[in-house]
């Protein structure tokens, strides 16, 4: 399985969110809290199903608890999808 990139990740946020631009071309979110960027635990939790369900990582909802940033969940799932 291939690495899930930022874009490939705002692709499914945007799913999970039923919006299909909430984000700018080029917007760098990857540091930036969940919380500001709109997504709550509901949002995320439908966004780790969603990786789940495409990359076939999973993301337990005690490790859910500790990711803030669009980059925390990157490595968590790309980490997964290498090992």
């Amino acid at each position: 399985m291939s690495a899930l990139t930022i874009e490939g990740l705002k692709e499914i946020l945007n799913e999970a969110a039923g919006d299909d631009d909430s984000f700018k071309p080029g917007q760098d979110i990857l540091d930036l809290p969940f919380l500001e960027l709109g997504f709550d635990s509901l949002a995320l939790l439908e966004t780790v199903a969603l990786i789940k369900r495409k990359h076939g990582a999973a993301i337990s909802d005690d490790e859910l608890a500790y990711i803030e940033t669009p980059r925390q969940l990157l490595d968590k799932v790309n980490g997964q999808i290498a090992a």
